[in-house]
This record gives C-alpha cells, structure tokens and sequence, in this order.
C-alpha cells in the first residue's frame, strides 16, 4: 500500500494497530547483535517451530517477533512474553518447550529463568520491574525491544512516521525548526551542538543542491547504541532524516555506517526499501510533492572518520581526513555544498519531537541540556547493556540503580565517559548530575555515549595508556600536535607502566597536553589528552607511585607486580592452580599452595578467582627468586 496522504497513513497505522491487538500474546525474542552472538537466532527458530507444532498459533494466537535489542546484554538470549511483560534469561533453544508449555499455555512463570536482582537476590518476573528497565526513560531507544525492524507495518503501528506527517501537513519548514528549538535538541554525537542552530544555518545557505546525513561511524571501544538504534529500529532514523531535510530544504542524503556493522546495514536497506515502497521515501512524500531520497556508504572502520569532515571526504571517495574548522559544514560540507550532519540517536529523536511537541521533549532533562540520552554500560558493573535515561540522573544511580553495582561488590574507582576523548570520574563526583555541562566541569564529556565502569583493580595510568594507544594508532596524522603529541605522549606512559618513568615526566606530559589542545587540527587531537588530563588531575598519587616507588597501586601493571599466595588464608581450593596459564602455581587440593616467582608473569588470574582473598600483591623489586 502506498500512503500518499495523512489519511492513508492513519488508516494504515489504525489497521497494523488492529493487526496487533488481534494477537492474544506475542513472543519477544531480542535479536540484537549481543543476543544474536549468545544463540537467540536459535531461540527464535526454535519458538516458531514449537507454536506451530503445538497449534498454539492458532488456538493461543501466539506470535513470536524478532526485535532488536533489549539493551539489557548481560542477560542475553532475553525473551518477553506479552502482554504479560514476563521477562525471561539467557534462554536457550532447550528452555522453549518449558515456556510453550507452562508460560504460554498454562500461564505458569518459570522461576530459573527470571532475573535475579544483586541487591537483594530476589527474582524478577515483570519486565518493567527489573531496575535496569524500570529507572529508564527512552525516547531515542522507544521503540526498540517492541517492534520488528523488518515490517514498516508493526514499526508504524508503534507510531513511526507520525513526526513526519504532523511535519509534513501541518508544518512549514521553519515551524519544524521552530519546533526543534523549543524542544532544545543538542547533538548526541559528542559535540552538544544545538541541532535548530545547525538546521537553521543550512536553510539559510545559498544553493538549491543541499545534503543530510547521519553519522553510523560509531568507533569508541565500549560504545554500541547508535549500532543497535539502526539494526532494532531503522525507521526512527529515517524518520528523522527526512523531517530534517524538509526542514532545510534537502533533497539528498547519505547515512554513514561502520563496515563492521553489517546487521545494521541489512536492516537500514530494507527500511529504506519498505518506505520508498510506501511513499515515505523517495519522490512525492505522503503525496506533499517534497522529494527526498537516501543512500548507504560504508565506512571503512577508520576512527578518525566520525569527524564531520573526514567523514564526508570518505562519503566523496577521498582520503578521510579533516579540514580546517573555520569552514562550516552549513555552508560547504559535502562535495562543498551546504550539509547538515547530525548521529543516529540526534535524528532518532526528531520523529518523537515533532510527533509529541517540543515542549513535551523539553520538559525532561536539566535546564541547558534537554531529553534524554542513550549509553552503552560497560566494564566492572553487573548489569552491562544499553541504557536511555533523562539528562540529569547522577552517576551513583547509572552505576548502582540501573548497573546494580560493581562486580563481586569491590570498591568503585571510576567511570570513564566520551569513549577514548573523554575524561575519567572519581568516587568523589558519583554525585555528579550526567549532562553536557557538567562532564565537560569534571574534565570529560559526554561524547558518544559510551560510559565505562572501573573498580579498585584498575591502574589509571594504565587506562590512560590504552587509549592514548588506541588514538595513536587512529590518528590519521595530517597535523603535527596530534600525529607527534600521541607518538611521544604514548612513549612517557610506556615507560610509565614498565617503571621507568622520570621525575618532571608529569609536567612535560602536561604540557605536551596543552599543546595538543591548542594546536590540533580538529577533535581527535584536541580531545585526545582528556583520560590523561582527567587522571593526572584526580589520581596523580598513582602516577607518583609508578615513578617515584615503581610500584602499581592496583597491581595491574605486570612489569610493578608480583603475586604471593599468603599460606594462613589457603585452604587448597586449587581455583589458582587451574587458572594459571604458566602453571607458576604448585600444591595438592586442600593443601596450601605455592606461586613460583620464576615462572610467574604477573597477570593477575590467581587474585581474580581465589575465593579466600589469600594472594596479595606487592612491588616487583621486593620480589625474591629462589
């Protein structure tokens, strides 16, 4: 069916509505990229292999649905079934028959695959219930989990495309903008550029030819969410891409997305196939006579490439490298025309902004920074996965409300967000209220999402290390302060961490850091001293440690550390002989056991799993070898 009008599209949107409502349950089989990895695929077969057998298709009215993900990784295969809202772990292919036969025809809960929660060790049966969901507010992520990102049908249902109707036939394209603005949508990529200041740059640009695009070059170690935007609800982004070129006047637009986001791309091209198909895409949308099509360009994993420029010389087949700041992408960005680049979840946003109001939008969030925003959990808390939430909750409550804590309950040393530009936040600012502001006050940023958990076990120089490496390695080395600054910055923290670090080495890391903010040819550089800028300055005794003891205070650094197991806490549990992996480890089960220092490499696997805490760590230099 082709909806060519408001009122073909609210007849289609009322029939899918119907189509749902028919269904007496529904199935819920998160197929997302971290689910997909742990089997759901085979979950998935296997529920509709077992309804159909059982004829519980027909007599239940039971459906099952291939979603996109849950956010909720850690758990994974999740399953939900509906309308219940029973939420069901890490499922295996083996459980399905249990659940067709209690769950699904008998309304039975199955209390071995319910979420257990950490902080009081109760079980979980209602999805809403599960604290990681129940502290979320999702606008970006609203329909993911609920819908398949393969039917346009079960998508509009969910209202996708009603942003773009109210847009399109009640609007002009400078009440959108106006809209956008009241809404007070800030650029999630990183930046916090304000989004209707951008539009309205481009509006005003002089041309006909205009472009929109959305940046899918999603490369922090630790971020995913844009990822799972565009594999579990495609229709979000295009939504919001064809409100946006309305809105400027484009008529061309490229979404940008990893090479190695292939899912995402599969689901993106069928989107984009089903919209044209429908008239939401393409020429003569919903019959208003504006015309606006989309193309797919793969990026080759180049980090550098999410910066607007390099990104849009990669698009043109060039070199992805950036170009001098003072040329603004409104006026001349891709192929030197007038461009408007927002990420994924800026234009996810959109079609909910119009379709809701502004003000609603608004009303959420802290005073300079509006909405809500995705993050991508991960390291040492409980409950790693993909989150939304309001701008304005702390730290303490991301960590331990939503994460439900460190892992094996060990202290919280700090979180690291904006992925490899971004800062790291100690215990003391956990009370800290997450928005652009004041991340930027506690040296990070908000960047593109990622948010990174660390407890007492993590050394911040070695942190500081990892990503001054992974930016070195991904600079693309056009400017001298960025290409030279990490080459020699990255030598002072190698020889930080091996214990041969010099007095004054902090102060001329400190002022190699300064060069690099100033002089910078664009973000990667600028940005790129911030996790040494934010450690030096909440964890510079650490450094001193390194230096000045050759000693590594969380026993991390391998060249700092050895291992001795303490024999009055040893109860030969043998957990240390298994996972030695140079079987530097000797003793009999139930017999106190020995760490051969000759054999040891210092990684650490013996203090991770010992369940006694019996081995403790200490300088190197201390170390006797018999």
């Amino acid at each position: 069916m082709r909806i060519d009008s408001r009122a073909a599209y609210e007849s289609f949107r009322d029939e899918a509505k119907a189509g749902l409502a028919a269904r007496k349950k529904e199935v819920l089989v998160c197929c997302g990229t971290g689910c997909l990895a742990n089997g759901s695929a085979g979950v998935a077969e296997a529920f509709g292999k077992e309804l159909a057998a059982r004829g519980l298709s027909v007599e239940v009215g039971t459906f099952t649905k291939k979603t996109g993900c849950h956010g909720f990784c850690e758990r994974g295969p999740l399953v939900v079934v509906q309308p219940e809202g029973i939420l069901y772990t890490q499922v295996k292919p083996r459980d399905v028959a249990e659940i067709c036969d209690k769950t699904i025809a008998n309304g039975e809960v199955i209390p071995r695959l319910l979420y257990k929660n950490p902080a009081d060790k109760k079980k979980v049966e209602r999805y809403g219930d599960v604290p990681f969901y129940k502290h979320q507010t999702r606008i970006a992520m609203r329909n993911i989990g609920k819908i398949d990102p393969t039917d346009l049908g079960d998508a509009i249902a969910h209202e996708a495309y009603a942003g773009l109707v109210r847009a399109l036939t009640e609007l002009t394209p400078e009440q959108v903008i106006k809209e956008v603005e009241t809404a007070g949508l800030r650029g999630r990529g990183g930046a916090g550029f304000v989004t209707a200041r951008k539009w309205k740059s481009c509006r005003a640009a002089h041309g006909d030819r205009k472009f929109v695009l959305c940046n899918g070059d999603e490369g922090d170690p630790g971020a995913f969410k844009d990822r799972s935007i565009m594999e579990g609800d495609p229709h979000s982004v295009l939504e919001g891409m064809v409100i946006g070129a309305f809105a400027v006047g484009a008529h061309e637009g490229f979404i940008y997305v990893r090479d190695e986001y292939p899912l995402a791309v599969v689901n993106l091209t069928i989107a984009m196939e089903q919209a044209r198909k429908a008239g939401l895409l393409g020429t003569n949308i919903l019959g208003t006579g504006f015309d606006f099509d989309l193309r797919i360009s793969r990026g080759g994993g180049a980090f550098v490439c999410g910066e607007s420029s390099a990104l849009m010389r990669s698009i043109e087949g060039k070199v992805g490298e950036p170009r001098q700041k003072y040329v603004h992408a409104t006026d001349k960005g891709l192929f030197d025309l007038p461009t408007v680049l927002n990420n994924v979840e800026t234009w996810a946003d959109v079609g909910a902004i119009l379709h809701r109001g502004g003000a609603w939008f608004a009303s959420l969030g802290t005073a300079k920074s509006k909405g809500t925003k995705a993050f991508s959990l991960v390291g040492k808390v409980k409950n790693t996965g993909l989150i939304e939430l309001p701008m304005g909750m702390t730290l303490r409550q991301i960590v331990y409300d939503i994460g439900g804590g460190i892992l094996g309950d060990r202290p919280f040393k700090a979180v690291q967000t904006g992925g490899p530009s971004g800062g790291c936040v100690p215990e003391s600012l956990l009370d800290l209220p997450v928005d652009f502001e004041k991340l930027t006050e506690a040296g990070s940023m908000m960047g593109s999402g990622g948010m990174i958990v660390m407890d007492d076990r993590t050394c911040m120089v070695d942190v500081a290390r990892y990503f001054l490496k992974f930016l070195s390695e991904e600079s693309c080395g056009k400017c001298v302060p960025c290409r030279e600054g990490l080459h020699q910055m990255l030598v002072m923290f190698d020889a930080l961490v091996a214990g041969k670090g010099s007095p004054g080495d902090l102060e001329r890391i400190e002022e190699l850091a300064a060069g690099m903010q100033l002089g910078s040819l664009c973000e990667l550089g600028k940005s790129a001293p911030n996790p040494v800028v934010s450690t030096l300055r909440y964890f510079r005794p650490e450094y001193e440690a390194h230096i000045h003891a050759q000693t590594c205070p969380a026993g991390m650094c391998r060249d700092l550390t050895a291992y001795e197991i303490v024999p009055e806490g040893c109860d030969g549990c043998h957990l240390c002989f298994k996972a030695c992996p140079t079987e530097a480890i000797t003793g009999e089960v139930k017999k106190t056991h020995l760490i051969l220092q000759e054999k040891c490499i210092s990684c650490g696997a013996c203090y991770d799993v010992c369940p006694t805490q019996s081995i403790r760590f200490f300088p190197k230099h201390e170390r006797t070898v018999a």
